[in-house]
């Protein structure tokens, strides 16, 4: 969290009085919205611990949601190496976008990023395979109970590992793992977000 020598030290004259706000989901990570802060809406964010923003449409402050009651719960602030950009993670209470996304940049889905999103694609191309040399397509073309079957013997191996293997050895037998029960959810038409947005629920619910 930003401290009170940071605020003395951030550059709002670059932007005459202004500062870029970046705003990241702290559950997801996906980025939900830009905006902009003068120093005064950047005191009342931190004190509120709701993010509140300069319009330079309106020219004054507003806190986002005052209209749809869908707040930015902040919970932490941080300020980039050239002192000039801020980027906040937050819980939002509802949609960020006025579009009823939720985010400003298209759907969750579409914006999600990291290497687990990349396998389930490349699962979910290799799935209507015809190349036998497919690991993944063979895999699912045996149905789901070999998968489960797979599924339940990478666990097996990765309890050993993690009881009396080595480091190396228990990352490796993780990945398998990782990814045969991805092939599962696949198998059965789950995504990698439904598993997500079920873990962001029991997060908001019980912290």
């Amino acid at each position: 969290m930003l401290t009170d020598k940071d605020l003395d030290n951030i550059d709002f004259e670059k932007m005459n009085g202004l500062i870029p706000v970046v705003i990241q989901d702290a559950v997801t990570h996906s980025v939900l919205m830009l905006g902009f802060m003068n120093l005064e809406a950047l005191q009342i964010s931190i004190a509120s611990q709701r993010v509140t923003f300069f319009s330079r449409t309106k020219q004054r402050l507003w806190t986002k949601g005052e209209s749809s009651g869908c707040f930015l719960q902040i919970k932490d602030i941080w300020l980039d190496c050239d002192k000039d950009t801020i980027l906040i993670s937050a819980i939002p209470e509802g949609p960020v976008c006025h579009t009823g996304d939720t985010t400003c940049f298209g759907k969750e889905s579409e914006v999600r990023t990291g290497f687990l999103h990349a396998l389930e694609s490349i699962i979910e191309e290799r799935s209507g395979s015809k190349d036998q040399s497919s690991y993944t397509a063979a895999l699912l073309a045996n149905g789901v109970q070999k998968i489960a079957q797979k599924v339940g013997e990478e666990a097996v191996e990765t309890i050993l590992e993690a009881v009396g293997g080595s480091d190396e050895r228990l990352i490796s037998e993780s990945a398998d793992l990782l990814y045969h029960w991805m092939v599962l959810l696949k198998s059965r038409n789950i995504s990698l977000e439904m598993v997500e947005d079920e873990l962001k629920r029991r997060h908001v619910l019980h912290g």
